[in-house]
């Protein structure tokens, strides 16, 4: 698979705000309304970027410290993920460049253990703090996340800003743009040779 480039607009450093971050469109496969009902019941501060079938649903879940700010514009999401304590991520994707993105603010990812981000995001396990860049949680259901909430607020101080740029530079141009050229030739030779690479 040949990953999109998605890091170099970011920026990381600066001090982490209280609230915790959930940008996506609502729809039920995003699962937006088990991330607003888990911090609801967590009482922790979550800001909800996005729009879709599902706001009004979300909205009568959520709490007083839900807020809901609807679609935002690119540089609007930039600045909240640089904020953010954490990004909350519940769906199960092929890819998903929202990980990638707040990773590239230094931002640590609270996300479904399945799928892209299994391949985004190196999960934290207590001891690999030089690599880790955030935390799994293996169901899709209020009792899950908040217990990844809970692990992360046990370990917060511990993620470290770089590390989580380092590894969201992996899907940064340059290596998008070497992967493309290397598909492109292989599908070259292949047309003029007829053997697959």
């Amino acid at each position: 698979m040949i990953y999109p480039p998605g890091v170099e607009r970011f920026r990381v450093g600066g001090k982490k705000e209280e609230f915790f971050l959930f940008v996506t469109e609502l729809v039920p496969y995003k699962k937006a309304d088990l991330v607003v009902a888990a911090l609801t019941r967590l009482g922790l501060p979550l800001v909800v970027v996005g729009d879709g079938p599902q706001f009004e649903e979300c909205r009568r879940l959520a709490g007083k410290n839900v807020e809901f700010l609807g679609y935002q514009d690119d540089a609007t999401v930039a600045d909240l993920m640089f904020r953010a304590r954490a990004l909350v991520f519940a769906a199960e994707e092929d890819f998903g460049i929202v990980p990638v993105e707040a990773q590239a603010c230094g931002t640590l990812v609270i996300a479904y253990g399945k799928g892209g981000v299994e391949d985004t995001i190196v999960p934290a396990t207590g001891d690999n703090w030089e690599v880790a860049t955030g935390l799994f949680f293996h169901e899709q259901s209020v009792e899950a996340l908040e217990a990844a909430v809970k692990q992360f607020l046990a370990w917060e101080g511990r993620f470290r800003p770089e590390v989580l740029r380092r590894n969201a530079e992996r899907f940064g141009r340059e290596r998008f743009r070497r992967e493309i050229v290397a598909f492109v030739a292989a599908k070259w030779r292949e047309s003029l040779t007829g053997v697959r690479s």
